[in-house]
Parts: C-alpha cells; sequence; structure tokens
C-alpha cells in the first residue's frame, strides 16, 4: 500500500474534520497494530506502518495539513509549498519514541535517531537433580557452568588495551543511517558500526572486539528448603555477559526432585504405602514410621482398618517452601494375607472360622447377600 494511493484520512481512518488528538489517538493504535517488531518478517504490515506514519507526519502539522487538504499529495511534490522539511516526504519519525516506549519499553524511547543501547546478555538455564531428602532440608550446591564472561583484558570494552573506540564516521555516532525512498524515509542501523555509534580501531587480541570470553564459572547455588520439581532459581547478574561491557543476563536453575524409594510427593504432602498383617488390621496397633526429618512418626491403626485406607499425620510432611510450618504424612494401609502358616497357626485359624458369625466382616457378608438376591429373583 503507497500514500500515494491512499487517502491521508482514510488511511488513518479518521474524518477530515478531525482534530490533532482524535487523530494522534488513531495513529497511535494503528502504530501498535503495524509496527514492524510486533509482525516480523511482514512487508505488508511494514508498508502500512510506513503508510500511516507519513499521514500522521502530514496532518499533525497545521501548515502540511492546510496544504494537503487544498492540493492532495501533490502539495507536496516538486515545485509545490510542502512546509518544514520539503514536505510529507520527509517524515519526521522523531514523534514514534513515545509510540516505541509504550509498546517495546523504554530500550526504543529516547525520541529519534540515539545510538543503539548496549544489548544485555543471554538468560541461561541450568538443570540440577535433587534428592527429595535434600529438597527437606535444603543444602548449598556449587555447580561449574560454562559462559560468556566478561573480558578481563579490556574490562569487556572490545578495545585493545591502551586504545579507545571512536566515534564512527559512517552515522557521526548516531548509531543509525537515513535514506530517501519516495515518500518514505527509512531508518537502519549503521552498517559501519552495527548500531553502537562507534567503531573498534585496535580490537583486543583476547575476545577479538567482542569484549567477553568463554569461560567456566564456579557458583554455590543456595536451595532452600521445600523445593519441588519446576522450582525455578534465579541467579542475577549470572548468565552471558552482553557485548561490549553490556549488563549480564541471568542464570536460572531449574530443580529436578529425585524418586525417592519410600515416599511420593504431592506438593506439601508425602505420602506411602504401609503393608500390616491381617491381625495387626484385626486388632489394631501402633507403628513407627520414620521421617525426612531423622524423626520416627508414630501412627495408630484402629482395630478392624481395612486394606487401602488411608490415616493422616498432621504436620509430618515437606516444609512449605519460603513459609512456615510443613505438610502431612499419608500412610495408606495394606492388608497383608500370610502366604506361609505352620501347623498349629491353620488349626487356630480354622477354629476361628467355625466361630464366625458373619458379624465379623460385614461387608463380605452384605456382598454374598446381595448375590443371593439378585439370582433368586
Amino acid at each position: 500500500m503507497s500514500s500515494t494511493e491512499v487517502d491521508f484520512y482514510e488511511l488513518l481512518g479518521v474524518e477530515r474534520t478531525a482534530d490533532g488528538a482524535t487523530i494522534k489517538s488513531a495513529y497511535r493504535k494503528l502504530a501498535m497494530k503495524y509496527h514492524p517488531d510486533r509482525n516480523p518478517g511482514c512487508a505488508e504490515s511494514e508498508a502500512r506502518f510506513k503508510a500511516i506514519s507519513v499521514a500522521y507526519d502530514c496532518l499533525k502539522d497545521p501548515q502540511k495539513r492546510a496544504a494537503y487538504d487544498q492540493y492532495g499529495h501533490e502539495a507536496f511534490t516538486q515545485g509545490m509549498a510542502g512546509g518544514r522539511g520539503g514536505g510529507a516526504g520527509h517524515a519526521d519519525f522523531g514523534d514514534l519514541g513515545d509510540i516505541f516506549e509504550t509498546i517495546f519499553g523504554s530500550a526504543f524511547g529516547g525520541g529519534g535517531a540515539g545510538r543503539a543501547r548496549p544489548r544485555r546478555g543471554a538468560d541461561l538455564r541450568y538443570d540440577m537433580e535433587i534428592s527429595l531428602d535434600d529438597a527437606f532440608h535444603g543444602k548449598n550446591s556449587e555447580i561449574e557452568v560454562e559462559v560468556a564472561a566478561s573480558c578481563e583484558t579490556c574490562d569487556g570494552t572490545g578495545a585493545k588495551p591502551g586504545t579507545s573506540a571512536k566515534r564512527c564516521g559512517t552515522c557521526g555516532g548516531h548509531g543509525k543511517v537515513r535514506a530517501q525512498q519516495g515518500l518514505f524515509v527509512i531508518e537502519r542501523p549503521c552498517p559501519a558500526c552495527h548500531g553502537r555509534g562507534e567503531v573498534l580501531e585496535s580490537p583486543c587480541g583476547d575476545c577479538r572486539g567482542e569484549g567477553r570470553v568463554d569461560k567456566l564459572s564456579k557458583l554455590t547455588v543456595e536451595i532452600p528448603p521445600g523445593v519441588d520439581n519446576g522450582t525455578r532459581i534465579r541467579l542475577s547478574g549470572k548468565g552471558e555477559a552482553g557485548p561490549h561491557g553490556a549488563p549480564a543476563g541471568d542464570l536460572y536453575i531449574f530443580i529436578h526432585v529425585a524418586p525417592h524409594p519410600v515416599f511420593q510427593r504431592e506438593g506439601t504432602t508425602l505420602a506411602t504405602r504401609v503393608p500390616i498383617s491381617f491381625t495387626t488390621a484385626a486388632l489394631g496397633s501402633t507403628i513407627e514410621i520414620p521421617g525426612l526429618d531423622g524423626k520416627a512418626h508414630e501412627i495408630d491403626i484402629p482395630a478392624g482398618i481395612q486394606s487401602g485406607h488411608q490415616l493422616r499425620k498432621r504436620g509430618a510432611g515437606m516444609p512449605v517452601l519460603q513459609g512456615r510450618g510443613r505438610g502431612d504424612l499419608v500412610v495408606e494401609v495394606v492388608v497383608e494375607t500370610p502366604t506361609r502358616l505352620t501347623a498349629r497357626q491353620k488349626e487356630l485359624l480354622a477354629e476361628f472360622r467355625e466361630t464366625e458369625t458373619g458379624e465379623e466382616c460385614p461387608e463380605s457378608r452384605g456382598f454374598f447377600d446381595r448375590l443371593k438376591d439378585v439370582f433368586s429373583a
């Protein structure tokens, strides 16, 4: 789409009688929608963005707008009065700074053709596996990470010691260059200094002008009690150093808790399955479960407990991450039937069976009573 083919008011979606505030509001919305950084690789959006920028540059200026209202696009062709700077073909992109800052943050603000800000170093990820016991108590762990660190020889500047960067002669230190293409003024990063506004005549030999070198870094990670799978620990400034002295990124430690042979974890709850003999289930008892805290936790087994029943011990689970208190310990009872009996044990069990009335196992009796009712009907 070319601004020479479409009316400026139509491009911005406003009436010809719209005031300056309405025009500015319409432009802001369209600039947010079609900005190239929001539509990477879309040539149509880029062309649309350029067109609405030219339209707004014209209509925001009372003199240009008056000329456009009287003569249309021909007001800015050669031989016609074009207002300041030679007409709409010389669009002033300085007013886009506040729009960029609104959409993309302060890195795009600053009102026009300032040099590119140093690019922050990349964030890094490190996956760490720990035991459930470590997750319970917490620990300090030392790790080794290979990162791009600031070059000590040049202090991260990229310049050979004793020298410094010089202002770029191509862009005059602005970091950007402009080119006229018809009605459009296109602004690009300077090809000579890549947007820095400075060039290195004598690059550092150790980092080859980059300002950073690969280095094996040893770090101590403090793992707090209560961490779980997926817990992320951030080490600020311990990521990759930025080029040419730019700030370093962050290092993120992702925690993975290894399976435990006894306990399964669900948040702050610890769960385990405990087999008990059928006599313990029938008569009741008290059992002890060793906890991760090093204490033995007593669990009361009520008489007549059934397999699959869960018993809860309050405050015997995992600690709350960065908080107070602990979760619960949940014990699932599994009643175990004996597989090897002595002759005397068999004799006693036979005697017990002779004394059964059906009241001892109400669920079993109820089930067989229902079977009789179903098949006798």
